[in-house]
């Protein structure tokens, strides 16, 4: 690779004069590094599967609260719901919603989860992935390297901002995260590139502004609802961009636009839980019965 990819403008060129996927470009990014081999780095991947994978089974069978004990049941609750009534959205987006907070539910047990790209949102791609590819049968090596899709676009969104509540509010963790599983599941569904980039781009553009405003200061309210909620968006997102539908604002622009509506955030909304949800009158009474 004769230069480092850093935009989405550069991955799409590069994708198209090689004739190569996403994937594809990642993978020889990394390699040009010097640290690994492409089998390395397939390897790691494998291992993030196989710990998402995990996370989801153990998430699926525990009832157990968090310490707070605000939470640890609604996948549980979801499970027992859609065993009884269908989802109007069919069984992969029910799969996909009990998956998310299977797993995000299990970061609050303090077990072992992927950060993609945060802890707070853990669930959103491994549910999307994971979900999709059992519904349909996908072979391991194409959710390998759909997980590797999604780490391209979190890496490109990284370069230009961090990815964390503090700095740019939850647009910055569910909402990078909802992008990526965007653009993994549309690699999953045979998307060209141009479709994933844009998958990735319409999830992103159309989350920006989320705040990050957790209640009592913990990982818990909204963040394990949002999980769900976000991890839907990206489905919505591949929707749209597998039917041509386009973002208007190139990829780029979107991200930049999100770099500086975190900058025009208020500190009170970027995880000091100092404002939005967490000063709530019934989030105070929460936080006081936790002290006790």
């Amino acid at each position: 690779m004769k230069y480092p990819v850093t935009t989405f403008r550069q991955l799409y060129y590069t994708c198209k004069e090689q004739r190569k996927q996403i994937f594809e470009v990642a993978l020889e990014n990394e390699v040009d590094k010097g640290d690994y081999s492409e089998y390395q780095v397939r390897l790691q991947a494998a291992k993030s599967l196989n710990a998402m994978k995990e996370a989801i089974q153990e998430g699926l069978k525990s009832t157990e609260l968090s310490p707070s004990r605000m939470s640890g049941d609604d996948c549980d609750k979801l499970q027992r719901r859609y065993a009884n009534t269908r989802s109007i959205l069919g069984s992969t987006a029910e799969k996909i919603m009990i998956y998310a907070l299977a797993t995000s539910e299990q970061n609050l047990r303090m077990g072992t989860i992927v950060a993609c790209p945060t802890a707070g949102s853990c669930g959103i791609v491994p549910s999307v992935l994971i979900a999709y590819a059992e519904e349909n049968k996908i072979r391991e090596d194409d959710e390998i390297n759909a997980l590797i899709t999604a780490g391209e676009v979190g890496r490109i969104v990284s370069n230009k901002m961090a990815l964390a509540g503090a700095v740019g509010g939850c647009q910055a963790e569910c909402g990078v995260a909802s992008a990526m599983a965007a653009a993994a599941l549309t690699q999953m569904r045979g998307g060209t590139v141009k479709q994933v980039i844009n998958a990735a781009a319409l999830a992103l553009k159309n989350i920006l502004g989320l705040t990050c405003d957790p209640v009592c200061g913990l990982v818990e309210i909204p963040c394990v609802k949002r999980n769900p909620f976000l991890a839907i968006h990206a489905v919505t997102a591949s929707e749209l961009a597998m039917a041509d539908i386009m973002s208007k604002i190139p990829p780029d622009e979107i991200v930049d636009a999100m770099e500086q509506t975190g900058q025009l955030m208020s500190p009170l909304l970027k995880e000091s839980s100092k404002g939005g949800l967490a000063t709530t009158k019934t989030a105070l009474a929460l936080e006081k019965n936790i002290l006790k």
